[in-house]
């Protein structure tokens, strides 16, 4: 190690404490693995700020010995945008500690929390007061608000309440220069200039760190109703989806996804506990839940009702009401089962992508048959929030075939889902964000004045290219 280095962390220690920088190699490394177990980074040091003042310390200590910074929360994400890269230039920040729910304010239906809040305590939070904080992810037990907000995450609730951004009204952000930025306003009008916090937001920590934000709470609904529809095809879901939404009364449709029936056979193998629905055998089928200010019996007669309409009409050829709390548990336990099971069978290739919602069916048939016929036998794993037209595209290696040889594909496999996202005007990134792995697969598809345009923002916000460097824009050589 250096001299420099030597200093840097001597300063560190003096300005966080011994116990929290971290060098040893056990210490720090779940830290620098990424989710998915297939890359790991290497660091100066772990750093675990305990508050905003020591991460604005850290980042001002950083610019002094030019070390770049990566800013992680749960290390959940699935684009190697929470880990470093290999040069071993520099520090991980962990912002696990920044934990504290700091005000909850149920007439303005705001919460402000730091950013190391689990997104499962920011939800337990909002529920004490009598509050929703719809954001939901499977993650939400390990997954951070900042990291949340820094990936512009979705989830299951996106369709009636939005993305992490739509959820977010201000934030406490620690500039790459080491300034605090004081944003946190609970304002759902303020048209005061450029809006700063949407910058950072989506940003992967590459223009600044988010240590707090203001987020919106929504009245807790009443009752819930759940279902799961068979349907023979995409587009026929599609059909129920808008149906639903012209008849589904005064319940507001807060989820809809999308599942095929592979999705549900790697689920019922892998995790044969979990109670599958007696349903015939149709290559998909929906999670539909509604919910109401009313109270249960209506919700649920509501759904049976439109449900039945859809029967009559032959829009769906089958469909299972969740008739208690239990069952409905048992409903999204199978969607949020799906991830696990694949991991289980095996790796995989995973897509992240986003289709006009009128195009979502075209694209899976036109796609599936064109990586049928480039590689034979590759088993299709698709599942996601359809109504927002966010596809979880994933391919896994044929039967008895080898997985090593498969994952090689994988460029080849990336570039006809791509392109073909980029022929339906989709997104190659919908919820996941770009970070390494995907930020250099996105110069194929955004124009040159689009990548220009950010390249501008980070140099104009990042000058020293210190924040999470090589993560969603890299500066031209």
């Amino acid at each position: 190690m250096s001299h420099s280095s030597e200093q840097f962390l001597l300063q560190c220690r003096q300005l966080l404490g011994e116990a929290h920088v971290l060098t040893d190699d056990d210490a720090t490394r779940s830290y620098l693995t990424d989710y998915r177990q297939r890359y790991t980074g290497t660091a100066i040091a772990v750093l675990k700020p305990a508050n905003t003042q020591q991460v604005a310390d850290v980042v001002k200590l950083c610019n002094q010995y030019q070390v770049a910074m990566v800013p992680q929360g749960g290390n959940t994400g699935l684009v190697l945008g929470s880990v470093p890269d290999q040069s071993g230039r520099a520090v991980v920040l962990s912002l696990l500690r920044l934990n504290q729910i700091r005000q909850t304010d149920p007439v303005n239906d705001t919460i402000t929390v730091e950013a190391g809040c689990l997104l499962q305590q920011v939800q337990q939070a909002a529920d004490a007061a009598d509050r929703l904080f719809p954001l939901s992810l499977a993650s939400e037990g390990s997954c951070t608000i900042g990291g949340n907000l820094s990936t512009n995450a979705g989830g299951t609730a996106v369709l009636h309440y939005g993305t992490a951004r739509a959820l977010c009204l201000g934030l406490e952000v620690v500039t790459a220069s080491g300034e605090i930025w004081d944003g946190l306003r609970g304002l759902r009008k303020d048209n005061t200039g450029y809006d700063l916090r949407d910058l950072f937001i989506g940003a992967e920590g590459t223009l600044g760190i988010i240590t707090a934000a203001v987020l919106k709470l929504f009245p807790k609904p009443k009752s819930y109703a759940t279902a799961l529809a068979s349907l023979p095809s995409v587009d026929a879901a599609l059909a129920l989806f808008h149906f639903i939404r012209s008849n589904g009364k005064d319940c507001a449709l807060t989820a809809f996804e999308l599942i095929s029936a592979y999705s549900l056979t790697l689920v019922q193998q892998h995790f044969p506990s979990i109670k599958q629905p007696q349903l015939g055998a149709h290559p998909y089928c929906v999670l539909i839940e509604l919910s109401s200010q009313e109270d249960g019996a209506l919700v649920n007669q509501a759904l049976e009702a439109v449900l039945n309409e859809a029967l009559q009409s032959q829009l769906i050829p089958d469909a299972l009401v969740a008739t208690s709390l239990t069952q409905s548990g048992e409903f999204w336990k199978i969607r949020e089962s799906i991830s696990e099971a694949q991991k289980a069978e095996g790796k995989n290739i995973k897509h992240d992508i986003s289709i006009p919602i009128s195009g979502i069916g075209k694209f899976i048939s036109q796609t599936d048959a064109l990586l049928q016929q480039q590689f034979p036998g590759c088993r299709m794993v698709t599942f996601g929030h359809v109504g927002d037209g966010n596809l979880h595209y994933n391919v896994s290696a044929p039967l008895n075939s080898s997985v090593d040889a498969f994952l090689r594909e994988q460029n080849a496999i990336n570039r006809v889902v791509y392109d073909s996202v980029a022929a339906f005007s989709g997104s190659i990134s919908a919820e996941h964000g770009l970070g390494a792995l995907k930020c250099e697969e996105i110069l194929r598809y955004k124009s040159p004045v689009e990548m220009q345009l950010m390249r501008s923002i980070k140099a104009a916000l990042d000058p020293n290219n210190l924040m999470n460097p090589g993560k969603v824009v890299k500066p031209l050589p």
